[in-house]
């Protein structure tokens, strides 16, 4: 995330409280090739009436995935000539990708490497022996460990990328990526970042130590992409995704110790806005209140969270096991943006593909402020507890917080802000009850963020050793695997995680 970009997340976070209440009574970096204000939309509109989601299980018309199923994607041996080993035939990584054609496995032996590798072809596998002992070492000085430059059907696997300003791993402008059994640790703004990119895979994957997100997936609708097995942990958010959604599923995952736990959100400062119809299922996310992590200034206003939508439209947040928050344990809330790119789209807008909104014209007028409120979001099923805020949580500014058409439906849960949340907004059913009582005060986090611990130097803040994980089954000779589309998952089977024993 840039430092403008951080900047104006930042006064539009401090401009939600103080609008919400007199009304009351995550991103690119530098290096992303961002062309934030290259599309538009119309001028809003009032939304449309729409039926409340029923409480049936998530579409699986996503990409979606089954924990008993095997996860490898479909297989192809690669040929001999298309095996180039590091450092047996090529001295460094970059060598040996610039010197590989499609289908080709980079294979590189563990070592340190201190490089930053450009990918542009299409089709090949970068794969280390060790997923532990194969390092990529930005040293504090490189930008990006791997960034995908535009290529298509590239896999990064097994070996850690560590010490770089920028990112861990970045897919950029990318249609098919895949990247599992990676470490990223201590990157300067993300670990694992897909920017703009579909049909993407991140798996079995650790992030940690980064300021922005240890994951995140930005700028696409339909995205077709999915995040399963990751663990994120020590980072300013553990999940973050601007603008991004469409068949894009976060499921399987771990998300323990950061600022804030997974925050998808809206905002005109990037394309495909707003963010919509993100699939959040079967994670587990606990303990997001971390004082001591490096971290962007909407992390900081952030901390305590453990999911948090500011923006966002049409969600499913199912069967989640969420616990250990000072703040809300699920919360659906406003994002005021200052100094937009666009207009708000209208809700017809809302399933506008990314592709065709970069092609429309800005507004004419660009008010100085967006209000970006939670619309149609579904909190079903999850297990909720422990936070002292409130476990379930929703606030509007735009309009009425009762008019957003948000939903709650069987989950466990002690407290929630309004009282009585799934008594107002069933899912499925006609709601009643005061939304005046035990409103979610959101003018508390600008008081909080003056007193929240600041940010840690990505540098030095301390980390925990990172957890021991499986590396990949057989890295010498396993065949190469397609890098997408995702696998077909199946959503439906995915029960509310069992809490860690520790």
């Amino acid at each position: 995330m840039s430092t403008s970009h951080r900047a104006r997340i930042t006064g539009a976070l401090l401009a939600i409280v103080l609008v919400t209440a007199a009304c009351s009574g995550s991103d690119g970096d530098d290096a992303s090739g961002d062309t934030a204000g290259a599309g538009s939309t119309a001028p809003a509109a009032e939304p449309a009436s729409t039926e409340i989601a029923s409480t049936e299980p998530a579409s699986t018309e996503a990409p979606t995935t089954d924990a008993a199923a095997d996860t490898s994607p479909p297989a192809s041996e690669p040929g001999t000539a298309g095996v180039l080993r590091v450092p047996d035939d090529f001295a460094t990584i970059t060598e040996a990708v610039d010197a590989a054609v499609p289908g080709d496995l980079v294979l590189i032996a563990p070592g340190t490497y201190n490089e930053a590798v450009n990918v542009v072809t299409d089709d090949i596998t970068i794969r280390g022996l060790d997923r532990d002992e194969v390092i990529l070492d930005g040293e504090f000085e490189l930008d990006n460990g791997i960034r995908i430059l535009g290529a298509s059907g590239v896999v990064v696997e097994n070996l850690t990328a560590q010490n770089y300003t920028s990112n861990g791993v970045f897919a950029l402008e990318t249609d098919g990526y895949r990247v599992s059994y990676v470490n990223a640790i201590r990157n300067g703004d993300y670990g694992i970042y897909g920017f703009d990119s579909i049909n993407g895979t991140i798996e079995h994957s650790y992030a940690a130590g980064s300021p922005d997100a240890g994951v995140y997936i930005g700028q696409c609708f339909p995205c077709d992409s999915i995040i399963d097995d990751v663990t994120s942990e020590h980072n300013g958010l553990g999940y973050s995704g601007t603008n991004s959604g469409g068949n894009l599923l976060i499921v399987n995952s771990t998300f323990r110790n950061n600022r804030a736990g997974v925050v998808p959100n809206s905002g005109s400062y990037e394309l495909c806005y707003p963010e919509r119809q993100t699939t959040i299922v079967g994670n587990i996310v606990y303990s997001n209140n971390q004082p001591d992590t490096p971290a962007i200034d909407v992390a900081i206003l952030a901390m305590g969270n453990g999911i948090l939508i500011p923006g966002g439209v049409a969600n499913t947040v199912e069967r989640n096991l969420v616990y250990d928050h000072d703040k809300t344990g699920i919360g659906l809330v406003p994002f005021l943006e200052e100094g937009p790119n666009d207009d708000l789209p209208t809700e017809d807008e809302w399933d506008t593909e990314c592709a065709t909104q970069r092609e429309q014209e800005l507004a004419a007028e660009v008010p100085e402020t967006l209000l970006w409120d939670p619309w149609d979001n579904s909190v079903i099923g999850n297990d909720v507890s422990d936070s002292r805020v409130a476990d379930l949580g929703v606030a509007g500014v735009g309009v009425d917080t009762s008019t957003l058409r948000n939903c709650w439906a069987d989950n466990i849960f002690t407290t929630s802000a309004p009282a009585n949340i799934e008594t107002l907004a069933p899912c499925g059913a006609t709601g009643s009850g005061d939304w005046n009582d035990t409103p979610l005060d959101v003018l508390s986090w600008l008081a909080d963020a003056e007193t929240n611990p600041p940010s840690v130097d990505y540098q030095t803040a301390p980390l925990p050793e990172p957890p021991d994980l499986p590396g990949m089954d057989d890295p010498e000779n396993a065949p190469v695997a397609s890098a997408g589309p995702p696998r077909t998952v199946d959503v439906a089977v995915i029960a509310v995680p069992t809490k860690p024993a520790s």
